[in-house]
């Protein structure tokens, strides 16, 4: 018999990944009640702020000051995907577009020729606690596609489809399909120019969350050179003959079917898999290029055009807190993602 695990990685605070992607990380900080300016309502004396990533007391304030998160910073040449599963996000940025997402949405922004934006995560609850969740993945772009125009998509919690697998014994997995088909689901489409946006490029993108002992078959992916990446981050799995626990990733194979088994305590992964680009990758920073010499130019071009400079008043706008979940795009387009209607996700159940 074939062993469906073809390597394991130990995860650290940020993921290692394979191309196409470049960068994952698991963000999970459990902020306490709000102040008045929807930061934490606590002494934030002992941190380094404008660069705490202590977690001290189960929580950072990252690059912020006040609000905690990631005020103006620059990127060019890839894509981010930011799925938020608690709390919220804020979003500005060079091009006048800005939002508010979080519980399930998704935003998937096309770096491209250069943009400037920040993620800050506004606390709204002033009685309670403000648990912030999140993944923020980095998938990069062909070299033909490096230099394309800015570009932001929502994939709002109410549009991704959600895949309920019940196996023989009445356990049930769930899978929420970001990118990628599964079991006759189609997300939404990611930007135009995106990796993703290929179909040879057999991109996915799935959380998985499977109940006790659950038993889920991933399907083979169309093309036998993708490579798929299963990152357990709560609970436990059972893959082949290899018990994975939490803080793990598993290189699979991705050309036959792999069945996965829930822990006895239940499971929570995130699988990535995509065709890589297998183009030569250079990084320095918030850039990702093909050579040094591009690198180089991308902090020559910020410099002198600020990639459109920035268009707020502060490094770290955020909205007033009873905004919504809501995106205004570059070309003046408005969704107010809470009046959509409230009926759940898209979900197709079956017996796999």
């Amino acid at each position: 018999m074939t062993d469906p695990v073809l390597q394991t990685i130990p995860l650290g605070f940020t993921w290692a990944t394979v191309d196409p992607f470049l960068f994952c990380v698991h963000h999970l900080d459990k902020y306490p009640e709000a102040n008045e300016h929807m930061g934490p309502a606590a002494s934030l004396t002992a941190r380094d702020l404008g660069m705490d990533f202590s977690g001290a007391d189960g929580w950072r304030m990252y690059h912020g000051s006040t609000v905690p998160g990631f005020p103006q910073h620059p990127h060019r040449g890839f894509e981010t995907v930011t799925f938020v599963r608690q709390g919220y996000v804020d979003h500005s940025d060079s091009l006048g577009a800005t939002a508010r997402f979080g519980r399930g949405d998704v935003q998937w922004l096309t770096a491209g020729e250069g943009i400037v934006h920040c993620e800050m995560f506004p606390l709204l609850d002033r009685d309670g606690p403000n648990p912030c969740e999140l993944f923020q993945i980095w998938l990069n772009l062909p070299a033909s596609d490096k230099m394309v125009e800015p570009y932001f998509t929502m994939l709002w919690n109410e549009d991704i489809p959600r895949h309920v697998a019940t196996d023989d014994h009445g356990h049930t997995t769930e899978v929420t399909v970001v990118a990628g088909p599964l079991a006759g689901l189609t997300p939404p489409s990611p930007p135009p120019s995106s990796w993703a946006s290929r179909p040879s490029a057999d991109l996915a993108i799935w959380h998985v969350v499977s109940e006790p002992k659950a038993r889920w078959t991933m399907p083979p992916t169309r093309d036998p050179t993708t490579v798929r990446t299963v990152y357990v981050f709560e609970g436990s799995v059972h893959i082949g003959d290899h018990d994975l626990e939490a803080s793990t990733g598993a290189v699979v194979r991705s050309d036959e079917p792999v069945e996965i088994v829930g822990g006895p305590y239940g499971t929570e992964a995130l699988v990535l898999q995509g065709r890589p680009i297998g183009e030569p990758v250079a990084t320095y920073g918030p850039f990702v290029m093909n050579t040094q010499q591009e690198i180089e130019q991308a902090f020559s071009d910020y410099r002198r055009t600020g990639f459109g400079g920035w268009p707020w008043p502060t490094d770290d706008p955020v909205h007033p807190r009873d905004a919504g979940r809501f995106a205004r795009h570059a070309d003046g387009r408005i969704e107010h993602a809470d009046l959509m209607p409230s009926a759940a996700p898209d979900a197709r159940r079956d017996g796999s």
